[in-house]
């Protein structure tokens, strides 16, 4: 009987904890149902900072640390999800879902559009939403998944070296500003009381490459060029409301960008007022700790002393897992647990504002659908976005291409290459169109269409034989598409073709691509009476050296990374639905010869404002298939106090055949400087559409700030003197009028 007796109580015992597992349960769902009406931080009705507080209040030590750091852990008893900081979203929301895929951002600096720009990041902020309202609601609390997007880039472009210079909108500080301030606001959206998503300034301060030491390197640089090159983008954004603020890797004149008390409090807090949070780039907090000799800055000897540091000095969020050692910092007596609730609260603020604490349905961005993602309407976008981007270098005539020859030979190693669509920090999607594809959708069906690879990225072919290069001498036309990628250029660890960590300190092309495209050209001229006509199609992120390709090919069309609808687009510039209007917002040296060493941080002779070689193209160059003429310029005013404002009006003039857009650009230099000035620059442009006969005046206001020049000691002023007013469709550089930009006009103003 024994044993029977056993088994009864157990089963009874068993029955027990079952009921009390339910009712337990049972509790778990009351508090859940209640959660909103019993926490004050749930309650939309009361202020932000009365809701963080409240909040703040409840969480012990080691929950306050657990969520400064990009991938926070949930607090179940208080129903908070996890969330994760780190997400992508530089040319469309990246890592994640299927979604829509913009040119990267160097071919939206080529568009010179800040009207695109907000129409771009407007699309990708309602499709981030959109992923964030269905993945949450599957309970897919993943990285990449979120509201918070570490973008724009907007370092400066300084040298064609920077694998990562394809992530910035190119070498201009004016232009960068205008195109990151209108990104971050499409990006934020307009809604009075919720963000749509937040936005990220990176990399703060003076960041742009060698990638192999980013981690320990020093740029040392001037009053000067930081004030006048290097920091007037991040104060544009700032004064756009951008919500956070990325501190970079390196240090900037001594002292590691993410505890620099000049960069975080003098300049962001104090100066700008910047009210948002600050993050590190991820693992930069370990440099801090790694010795010099070891990859590092080695300002601190262990991670309890950096993680103190960071956090003394205004960094609110930890990419990485450096911010665990905050604990031991409060117990060791280097910080205060006050400390960590004043970063804590500046951090929870854009969750508050994300509306990431309220009921559903209380956000106006919490009814944002799937169907936006990656549907036509962006996809269009898409595809205007990269017509606007391609900039057209050389063209003696061949172009616009008809699209009923009877052969077509397309070649090269990226004629059918995704990659190159793509560029880095990308998203992915059913319906990527590459080169060779846009163009066998564009030519019709009774024309012929042959295809072969012909030569290797970037690697001399193995094989002697080489078939594809006959079809040369026996098309109509031969479209080679040649150039990089991001196996070739790009972030450390990314660009896995590169034995320089992503940095091209090589400028050529890859010497197998230009061998191809002299024999290309080789064939093509066999028969002198009928001279087959080469068009290269180019692709990369950065300036490089086409001085070969300038010569051999007919025409050349530079395409970027541009993008899911990257081969429509190409299609539509070569055969004519569209007129090229990209133009270069970045010098493209000769050679690298002409240029100061690639971790020398001085402005002098770098980008269009101080190089005085003569380029292989200039800054703001890009032809069109029709003529462009600029009449006089009209002034209000020739001679203004230094507190005027002046009206600039200019005839554009479309005296070709085909319609066009033209982007009009104003560069101004003063000559009479008492302090080394930049040759010109830019300081305002306009993209316009005319058809073949119209002419339409235009104007801008120029400012007393574009008249200012930066001191050496990095402070503001205007000047007496006279200034040179140039208006035209590219920077007024000899080299410009050589390839064939627009007509440029100039007019004195003088000011008293």
């Amino acid at each position: 009987m024994f044993p029977a007796i056993l088994i009864i109580l157990s089963l009874l015992i068993i029955s027990s904890c079952n009921r009390k597992s339910e009712n337990a349960s049972e509790n778990v769902n009351e508090v859940s149902d209640n959660v909103y009406d019993s926490l004050p931080f749930y309650n939309p009705s009361l202020t932000i900072d009365e809701r963080i507080q409240d909040l703040i209040s409840r969480l012990t030590l080691e929950e306050k640390i657990s969520q400064m750091m990009n991938g926070t852990p949930s607090i179940e008893r208080l129903d908070i999800p996890p969330y994760d900081y780190w997400n992508e979203a530089l040319h469309g929301v990246g890592r994640t879902c299927a979604a829509t895929i913009f040119p990267q951002a160097i071919g939206l600096g080529a568009t010179f559009d800040a009207d695109l720009a907000f129409r771009v990041s407007s699309a990708i902020s309602d499709e981030a939403r959109a992923i964030y309202n269905a993945t949450s609601e599957k309970g897919y609390y993943k990285q990449y998944n979120g509201l918070t997007f570490w973008t724009p880039n907007i370092n400066i472009f300084r040298d064609p070296r920077w694998g990562r210079g394809q992530e910035t909108y190119g070498e201009d500080p004016y232009l960068t500003s205008i195109l990151g301030t209108a990104f971050v606001e499409g990006l934020q959206g307009d809604n009075p009381d919720y963000l749509k998503t937040a936005a990220c300034a990176k990399h703060f301060a003076v960041h742009s490459g060698p990638e192999q030491v980013r981690h320990e390197f020093n740029a040392e640089v001037s009053q000067k060029d930081l004030w006048e090159t290097y920091l007037p983008a991040f104060e544009a954004l700032v004064n756009a409301n951008v919500e956070s603020v990325m501190c970079a890797y390196n240090r900037t004149n001594g002292e590691p960008c993410c505890s620099s008390n000049y960069l975080i409090t003098e300049v962001l807090r104090n100066k700008w007022h910047f009210k948002g949070h600050v993050l590190t780039d991820c693992g930069a907090l370990e440099d801090f700790y790694k010795q010099a000799n070891a990859g590092g800055h080695g300002v601190v000897n262990t991670p309890v002393e950096a993680a103190a540091l960071a956090l003394k000095s205004g960094v609110s969020l930890n990419c990485g897992v450096v911010y665990e050692q905050l604990f031991d910092a409060v117990k060791g007596g280097l910080i205060t647990e006050q400390d960590i609730d004043t970063q804590l609260a500046v951090l929870l603020r854009t969750r508050f504002k994300l509306g990431l604490f309220d009921p559903k349905g209380s956000n106006p961005y919490d009814a944002i659908s799937m169907d936006v993602v990656n549907g036509e309407t962006n996809r269009a976008l898409a595809k205007e976005a990269a017509q606007k981007s391609m900039v057209l270098l050389k063209n003696n005539g061949i172009l616009p291409l008809k699209n009923d020859l009877s052969k077509y030979f397309v070649t090269g190693p990226n004629a059918s290459n995704i990659e190159i669509l793509l560029g880095n920090y990308y998203g992915v999607n059913s319906n990527m169109v590459t080169i060779l594809e846009g163009i066998s959708a564009a030519i019709l069906p009774t024309s012929q269409l042959q295809y072969r690879l012909g030569a290797m990225l970037n690697q001399k072919s193995i094989n002697p034989i080489n078939y594809a290069i006959g079809h040369a001498g026996s098309s109509d036309v031969t479209i080679v598409v040649l150039g990089l990628s991001s196996t070739l250029q790009g972030e450390e660890g990314d660009s896995i073709d590169s034995s320089t960590a992503g940095d091209r300190l090589d400028y050529d092309l890859p010497k197998n691509q230009v061998d191809y495209l002299k024999q290309l050209r080789e064939t093509a001229d066999k028969n002198p009476e009928d001279k087959k006509p080469i068009v290269a199609v180019i692709t990369g992120g950065s300036p490089m050296n086409l001085a070969d390709v300038q010569e051999l090919a007919d025409a050349v069309l530079l395409v970027w990374y541009p993008g899911e609808e990257g081969g429509t687009a190409v299609a539509d510039i070569l055969f004519g639905n569209v007129s090229p209007s990209g133009r270069l917002p970045i010098t493209f040296p000769k050679s690298l010869d002409q240029l100061p060493a690639f971790d020398d941080y001085s402005m002098k002779g770098r980008t269009y404002k101080y190089m005085n070689e003569e380029p292989l193209y200039p800054f703001g160059f890009g032809l069109s298939y029709t003529n462009f003429t600029y009449g006089d310029i009209n002034v209000s005013n020739k001679a203004i106090s230094k507190n005027d404002t002046v009206k600039v009006q200019v005839k554009i003039t479309n005296s070709g055949k085909v319609t066009s857009d033209e982007v009009a650009q104003i560069y101004i230099s003063d000559i009479e400087a008492s302090v080394t000035v930049p040759n010109f620059q830019l300081i305002k442009t306009k993209r316009v559409t005319l058809e073949p006969g119209v002419s339409k005046n235009i104007e801008f206001e120029l400012a007393p700030k574009d008249f200012e020049i930066v001191k050496e000691d990095g402070t503001r002023t205007i000047e007496s003197g006279e200034f040179k007013i140039y208006v035209g469709g590219s920077s007024p550089m000899k080299r410009s009028t050589e390839l064939g930009a627009a007509t440029m006009s100039e007019i004195l103003i003088a000011v008293k």
